[in-house]
């Protein structure tokens, strides 16, 4: 008996299903809870002109690369955007605050590493699937 009961491939399907949803409820918890603006702002002050543009875009694509990662399509490619804005996050953001997320801290980077450990095994694991 295999603990916990799954096959790898099912448990690969767990895991690109919930690293999917955690993307898509960031961008859309941003969008709902009106942090658009404050964001946008962050971003100006850092330099990136148009923030507003530049947070939809991110917001879109954490939701649309989301639900295709979710389904299955294009995988290992959107993988890699998601990974390259957990990436940007870390430098941008989250480097400064430390190492821990909660309990120990607020807001440092182990999240955001956890979900890059998880986008490489998830595009790793699409790049070695037999063709769809």
């Amino acid at each position: 008996m295999r603990y916990p009961c799954l096959s790898q491939a099912h448990a690969l399907v767990v895991l690109r299903a919930t690293i999917a949803l955690l993307f898509m409820a960031h961008a859309v918890v941003r969008l709902v809870n009106g942090s658009v603006p404050q964001f946008a702002a962050f971003l100006e002050a850092a330099g990136f002109p148009a923030g507003t543009v530049w947070v939809l875009a991110i917001s879109a694509y954490e939701i649309a690369a989301g639900f295709l990662i979710a389904i299955g399509i294009g995988v290992r490619w959107l993988c890699g955007g998601l990974f390259a804005i957990a990436s940007i996050g870390i430098v941008l953001i989250h480097a400064r605050l430390g190492w821990f997320v909660g309990e120990h801290g607020t807001g440092g980077v182990e999240y955001s590493l956890a979900l890059m450990a998880a986008l490489l095994v998830i595009a790793a694991a699409d790049a070695e699937a037999p063709p769809r």
